[in-house]
């Protein structure tokens, strides 16, 4: 003994930590440095939209959850079972206390075989009806009560006619039995806060409309309803209640008659928590599913926000990239295969960002474009300006004179075709595409043409493929009037006096054609693609200065902006030798829109 107690002290004095060891700061430590980690690879994976989906799933999930932890008919099933088994076991019961009431010990006799054979509803008594005053016997009952309740794990009560308890399975001990008797402990008497939670969450999901268990005195057995009614003669009364401690009790009153007299009733009833632990052992096995299915879920959700979240993050980052200009062109990511909506959004944004650099460049070759073509009539306008004080002859004055304002036209009219251009693709984007009739359009631009003659230049307008209603376009009646004159003047600048220009509108399946033809020298082989550049221009030298060289390049911007084509070539005609070139008739310019 002596060497056990040592051997425990030893155990003991090893287990406690010494005064010297400080393990508790290294715990400390430990926390800090787990709840850092967690708090960098929360950050880090856990975007706010991945939030979000996270708990939008689990909150639906968990509402679920609870709906049915609610509302199941599991409880309701299983107290309808319970009233059920215990009416047959109250009849058996109450059966068996009719046949053994009798205060006479020589006036029943009580067959242990016959009474295992009673159905329910049927009791067990002798035939001679002179027994019919009985009172309920507790000394005799309380053997059979015992033996038959005990088994069942419920609690029996007997109350007589008058509703006075006369035996209660709770007080019922066999002979031998050590009765023990515990006192409440102070901290049971009142339960603690999370006790008093709990209570309050069990009475929310299960008591419902139940009505409040209460324990009566031993006089009060009417106050029952249940014994109430068994008492005036119902086969079988139940009631369903919950206790103070939100446990539910189900309560049947069975009457103890005899020859149909009733002289008392037999009430049956759970022990607090018997139905609750079935009910609990439910709900138990439904949050494990509910826990193993919100793992699931999270884990889904998180793998649906990575598909979604970096993706759109990777996109933010690079239109933010895009508009703080970090590198001289930057790329949106492409995600264009996967063939959603990210990847829709993220080629949007690719054309979106292309389109932009594409205008930038646009703007800044326009610019230096401009600034070029400014510079070479202010250059001569200010050489003429510097010369004029100097020149003595007359002559030579009207020279300088004729100059400066030759210069200054041609800045004039450069300004102008300059604002038109840089205004045009703002005007398009204000106004709203409206239907436009090509043939009065066309006749009107034809007739205007021919009043206003240069060079006894003529134009000639025919249609082909349709009526005049079809042909019809969306678009901006004046700007695409501004393409048709602009290439019609064209035509005419480059024709001989005397010479014709030719418009042809044709309706083709779904587009509109309009070819204007001329008989000038054509266009060089090397010049088709520079024609449309801005501030080209190839004329003879005498016509020098008369064209700012933008009327192509605004009518192919107009064009392209109303969604159609515009091009040029030259008229052929047969070779005048064998082996050499085609003979050039003339340049041809064909405009392309798409019909209504």
């Amino acid at each position: 003994m002596l060497d056990r107690t040592s051997q425990l002290e030893t155990q003991n004095t090893q287990a406690k930590p010494r005064s010297d060891e400080a393990p508790r700061p290294e715990r400390v430590s430990l926390m800090d440095r787990a709840r850092r980690f967690w708090r960098f690879v929360v950050s880090q994976s856990f975007s706010s939209l991945t939030r979000r989906i996270v708990v939008l799933n689990v909150a639906g999930l968990l509402a679920l959850v609870l709906g049915i932890m609610y509302l199941s008919q599991f409880r309701a099933g299983l107290i309808d079972a319970r009233i059920s088994s215990m009416q047959v076991q109250g009849e058996i019961i109450a059966g068996a206390i009719a046949a053994s009431a009798t205060v006479e010990s020589d006036a029943v006799t009580i067959d242990p075989e016959k009474l295992l054979e009673l159905k329910p509803g049927e009791s067990f008594g002798p035939d001679d009806y002179s027994l019919f005053e009985f009172p309920i016997n507790p000394e005799r009952v309380a053997p059979v009560l015992r033996r038959l309740v005990s088994p069942t794990n419920t609690r029996a009560r007997i109350y007589d006619r008058d509703g006075v308890l006369l035996l209660d399975s709770r007080n019922l001990y066999g002979r031998g039995d050590i009765l023990r008797f515990d006192l409440p402990s102070p901290a049971d008497e009142k339960p603690g806060m999370i006790e008093r939670a709990w209570i309050a969450i069990r009475t929310w999901l299960g008591r419902g409309d139940l009505p409040l268990y209460k324990e009566l005195g031993p006089g009060n057995g009417r106050d029952y309803a249940e014994v109430a009614q068994a008492l005036a003669g119902q086969k079988a009364a139940s009631m369903v209640r919950i206790n103070d401690r939100a446990e539910v009790i189900v309560s049947v009153a069975v009457p103890v008659q005899r020859f149909r007299a009733v002289r008392g009733a037999l009430l049956l009833s759970t022990q607090g928590g018997d139905i609750d632990q079935i009910v609990e052992a439910e709900r138990l096995a439904i949050f494990k599913v509910f826990l193993v299915a919100a793992g699931v879920m999270v884990v889904l959700s998180m793998l649906l926000a990575s598909t979604i979240a970096g993706p759109v993050r990777r996109l933010a980052d690079g239109a933010e990239h895009v508009r703080r200009r970090i590198r001289s062109r930057v790329e949106i990511p492409d995600f264009t295969k996967r063939g959603d909506e990210i990847g829709h959004l993220s080629g949007t944004l690719r054309d979106m960002t292309n389109a932009m650099y594409s205008r930038i460049e646009a703007i800044e070759s326009f610019a230096a474009d401009v600034a070029h073509e400014l510079k070479n009539p202010l250059t001569s306008l200010r050489s003429a300006v510097e010369t004029l004080p100097m020149v003595k002859s007359k002559d030579s004055q009207e020279r300088l004179l004729a100059v400066i304002q030759h210069d200054v036209s041609r800045l004039d009219r450069l300004i102008s075709d300059i604002s038109d251009a840089s205004r045009l693709d703002a005007e398009l984007q204000r106004q709203d595409a409206a239907p436009v009739d090509m043939h009065h359009l066309l006749t009107t631009l034809a007739e205007a043409a021919n009043e206003v003659r240069k060079d006894d230049t003529n134009v000639v307008l025919a249609f082909e493929g349709g009526a005049p209603k079809s042909f019809t376009v969306p678009g901006h009646d004046s700007r695409i009037a501004q393409v048709i004159d602009n290439l019609i003047q064209n035509a005419r600048s480059f024709s001989n006096s005397g010479g014709t220009v030719r418009v042809t509108c044709r309706r083709l399946k779904n587009e509109v054609e309009i070819v204007v033809d001329d008989d000038g020298p054509g266009i060089r082989t090397d010049a088709f693609d520079k024609i449309f550049e801005r501030f080209y221009t190839d004329r003879p030298q005498q016509n020098f200065g008369q064209n700012s060289g933008l009327g192509l390049s605004i009518s192919k911007q107009i064009v392209e902006a109303h969604g159609g084509r515009l091009w040029a070539e030259n008229r052929t005609g047969v070779a005048t030798h064998e082996g050499s070139e085609p003979l050039v008739l003339g340049a041809r310019f064909i405009v392309r829109l798409p019909a209504i």
